[in-house]
């Protein structure tokens, strides 16, 4: 009986290092991991506040744009949120109405929702833009103003 108990206390012992072991090793890696938050807000670029989730099925889209030196993206709007990270170059966003913001390098965005704007590459080589729509299945994630067609929805990314 005496023999069992020892055994026991062997094993509880030995588990309990191991264990101990295997987690100082998981925080030792995590230590090594860096995180930087680029944007995290409740407004959108222009300090309007963020509307409300939409209802229906979410669907995540992470894109890549890449504007060539000297053009712009058409304007557009966007009824889910969208957030983006110019990963190369120098961009300006602005709205008709004359609100602009620049863009370079490493920053992040928060895009306009249900409010036309439109992006231009104002640097020297491509901007290219990492952008990450929220958006609900089987919807449009832009809606292109102003085109020869009207008002149209896009069904690719913009």
């Amino acid at each position: 009986m005496q023999t069992h108990l020892v055994n026991l206390i062997a094993l509880v012992v030995l588990v309990s290092f191991t264990a101990t072991t295997r987690a100082d090793d998981t925080m030792a890696a995590m230590e090594a991991i860096s995180v930087d938050v680029l944007k995290k807000s409740t407004t959108m670029w222009n300090d309007d506040q963020l509307p409300s989730y939409s209802e229906g099925q979410p669907e995540i889209s992470v894109v890549k744009v890449t504007i060539p030196e000297g053009q712009s993206l058409p304007l557009h709007e966007h009824p889910f949120a969208t957030a983006g990270v110019l990963l190369q170059g120098h961009l300006e966003v602005r709205t008709p109405d004359g609100d602009r913001t620049e863009l370079k390098a490493g920053q992040a965005l928060i895009e306009l929702i249900n409010q036309p704007h439109a992006g231009a590459n104002i640097g020297d080589g491509p901007a290219v833009i990492l952008v990450v729509y929220a958006g609900i299945e089987g919807q449009s994630v832009t809606r292109l103003i102003g085109s020869d067609d009207s008002d149209k929805d896009s069904t690719d990314p913009l």
